[in-house]
């Protein structure tokens, strides 16, 4: 099955004004997205935000189904959060750390994370490079056999660079090793295949603004069964848990103990809607109409006298990362917004270890809803 771009390129109205490659940023959402998050802003506007949800219930956990089904988990593993940094913290700080355990993590680490393992003053050793920049899985291997290690965290693809980590080998060897495995699927949900069961993951964070398509403002976060009992979250509510007077509460069984009462209903019934979406063009087909423009723009890119592509791995994503001589990444993403060409600059700040991250890069993202058109005209600009 291949994608029909000139259908969903239709169903995508911001294509009729920008040529969008700011898709690891914010993705532009389809109209089925657009439709539902304002019909229920609409319905919370006529008659009043509980009545809504009331109204909209089917809906609501409709998103639990459709997430679930699109990574392969179960529906109580999955709590629905307000962004991917949230869902990751409310992983990470639920965990229970005992003196001298170890976090592993990897030199391409997201700096909001780093921010979080040096606030928990948890001891974090950093797992080097292999050659191609994906995670040294004979290095991992090395420091899990040291032993005392709680958790390997990881992201799928980084930020700031069009790599794709072997995660289902880390999971293999997290589970040999008894240690929790979170991974963080920022980029890599909606364009890639995400099996939470064939990676081996505990934990699984992610967002619904940028390769789901969903709204900014919302994100997921998925809890493997088995480990639930573990990890108790940082802070609680009457969603997360039942009070029982005087003075008792229990916590929830299930995911949604990760959850608050309070939140963005509209964008929840938008994060389900955009889960389906996916689901029905196909994954595959997603992740194959991507790697044709990705590897299209890397090629032009790297024929062009004075741009360096930064990007590495052996598996490639929908990140393509450069520089040109002469100029700063701010020139060139001024010099495209001003041909309505939508791309960002990757600062040295968003990464965690990497000694050798470059001081700025232009970072392009592609989705399966742009065309060769919109390259040539992000070329065009160069």
């Amino acid at each position: 099955m291949e994608i029909d771009v000139a259908k969903v390129r239709h169903e995508t109205p911001g294509c009729a004004r920008v040529a969008h490659l700011n898709n690891a940023g914010a993705a532009l959402p389809p109209s089925p997205v657009i439709e539902a998050v304002a019909q229920h802003l609409e319905l919370e506007a006529m008659t009043g935000g509980y009545e809504a949800a009331e109204e909209n219930q089917a809906a609501i956990e409709r998103f639990y189904d459709a997430v679930a089904g699109l990574i392969g988990a179960r529906r109580d593993e999955i709590a629905y959060v307000e962004n991917a940094t949230r869902a990751w913290d409310m992983a990470f700080y639920g965990i229970r750390f005992a003196p001298g355990e170890r976090v592993l993590t990897t030199t391409s680490e997201y700096s909001s994370n780093a921010i979080a393992y040096r606030q928990r003053g948890v001891r974090v050793d950093v797992v080097p490079d292999g050659p191609d920049g994906t995670i040294d899985l004979d290095a991992l291997d090395t420091e899990l056999r040291r032993g005392g290690v709680r958790l390997v965290s990881l992201n799928h693809v980084p930020t700031s660079n069009g790599l794709v980590n072997p995660v289902a080998d880390v999971g293999r060897l997290c589970r040999a090793a008894g240690a929790l495995f979170l991974l963080d699927a920022c980029q890599s949900v909606g364009q890639l295949p995400v099996d939470v069961g064939e990676i081996g993951c505990d934990l699984l964070s992610s967002t619904g603004r940028k390769y789901l398509r969903g709204p900014r403002g919302t994100g997921f976060l998925y809890a493997r069964r088995d480990v639930l009992s573990e990890i108790e979250p940082p802070f609680l509510d009457n969603a997360a848990a039942d009070w029982h007077a005087p003075d008792r509460y229990e916590i929830r069984p299930d995911a949604r103990r990760y959850e608050t009462w309070e939140r963005y209903v509209a964008g929840q019934i938008g994060l389900g809607v955009a889960a389906d979406y996916a689901t029905r063009l196909g994954i595959d087909a997603i992740t194959a109409r991507i790697d044709v423009l990705a590897s299209r723009l890397r090629a032009e890119l790297a024929s062009r006298p004075g741009v360096t592509v930064h990007d590495r791995g052996v598996l490639r994503a929908g990140i393509v990362t450069f520089t040109v001589d002469g100029r700063t990444p701010a020139e060139i993403v001024k010099a495209a917004r001003a041909r309505d060409v939508n791309v960002n600059v990757s600062e040295p700040r968003g990464h965690g270890y990497d000694p050798d991250a470059e001081e700025a890069v232009v970072r392009a993202s592609v989705h399966y809803y742009n065309d060769e058109e919109e390259i040539e005209r992000l070329l065009s600009v160069l």
